[in-house]
């Protein structure tokens, strides 16, 4: 056991592995300080995040509460079913009038 026999100045060893054990403390802090970040998106009750848009591998993630889903696109347009409602049109100022039919 000639290395426990050692004086601390004379293995730089030692020091190295101090510097190691400083450097984990530090990351574990920087973690905790991350996690705990109220700027954090996913902090908040009702999050939704959109991965790649308007792009075909786009992807929306959606937590609501306690509860995550993931809606991934397959590239195609989206239809379905349906009958006409009714009728916009664009006014001169701008403005947006929707008539039933």
């Amino acid at each position: 056991m000639r290395l426990l026999d050692e004086d601390e100045g004379i293995n730089p060893a030692l020091s190295v592995v101090n510097l190691v054990d400083v450097f984990l403390v530090l990351v574990a802090a920087l973690l905790i300080a991350i996690a705990q970040n109220p700027m954090n998106p996913f902090m908040a009750e009702d999050v939704t995040v959109i991965k790649n848009a308007g792009k075909e591998d786009m992807e929306i993630i959606v937590k609501k509460g306690n509860k995550i889903e993931s809606f991934k696109s397959d590239g195609k347009t989206g239809s379905g079913s349906g009958k006409k409602a009714g009728t916009a049109y664009e006014m001169a100022d701008g403005s947006i009038i929707y008539v039933a039919e």
